[in-house]
């Protein structure tokens, strides 16, 4: 069997996800708006049709999803997938699965971001979000979310910065452990990339013939609940 401990190309964290299907209270079917502070996200689009919904400072966007269709968006987007019918998307995360180690905030109104305890609790999910989990605590996070991502929308470049500085100030106990992940996953890829360069400049080969192949069958889980959908989960390493 081969070895699984490699981690996959650049660090990045792969999922499947299927969009939710209910609908949110401004009518809109789809999942929960939320940002990311130092992750890039991408997306594949593998079946159904739907959109991507934007929120930077330059303004709303929304774009169209289809299948074969290819998105990404950089860190400090606030996102939010609209599910047109079927919508299934690869999901491609920097960092080694970051995160679901917490680099992700819901748009909640910002007195529950101001609270750490009160995010806390309307973020929960039973079991964690664990396959299986009663979806309904999903769907009452991301009307919250909505809820928040409307008055984003209509409040200017002035709401979306102070959600930023809000979304800072929550997550900055876990920047050492966040860190931490980086360096052993991505940070560590991109540096064993310069090791090899070297090795190159100095025509020594010796890395080429420690050459690996992974493979892994299956997701490790099915159907967890995630902020847009319910995922299929990959290990952060191949």
């Amino acid at each position: 069997m081969p070895d699984r401990s490699a981690p996959l190309p650049g660090g990045i964290g792969v999922s499947r996800l299927r969009v939710y299907d209910t609908v949110a209270p401004d009518g809109v079917v789809g999942g929960t708006p939320h940002v990311h502070l130092c992750c890039t996200e991408g997306y594949v689009v593998t079946g159904g049709e739907g959109a991507v919904q934007t929120l930077t400072a330059a303004g709303y966007r929304e774009i169209p999803l289809r299948p074969g269709a290819v998105v990404w968006f950089e860190p400090g987007t606030v996102h939010r997938l609209v599910n047109g019918g079927g919508l299934t998307i690869v999901v491609l995360m920097q960092n080694s699965g970051l995160p679901e180690a917490g680099d992700a905030v819901l748009t909640f109104p910002p007195e529950v971001l101001a609270d750490p305890a009160a995010y806390a609790a309307a973020a929960a999910l039973p079991g964690g979000g664990a396959p299986g989990a009663d979806v309904t605590a999903a769907y009452r996070r991301r009307d919250l979310a909505v809820t928040g991502f409307q008055a984003l929308r209509t409040g200017g470049p002035a709401a979306l910065a102070a959600f930023h500085s809000a979304a800072v100030a929550l997550r900055r106990p876990l920047l050492a452990r966040w860190r931490e992940r980086w360096a052993a996953g991505a940070g560590r890829a991109a540096a064993g990339t310069g090791e090899q360069l070297d090795a190159l400049d100095r025509g020594d080969p010796g890395h080429l013939g420690e050459a690996g192949v992974y493979a892994v069958d299956e997701p490790v889980e099915r159907g967890r609940l995630g902020m847009c959908g319910l995922l299929d989960t990959y290990p952060a390493t191949a």
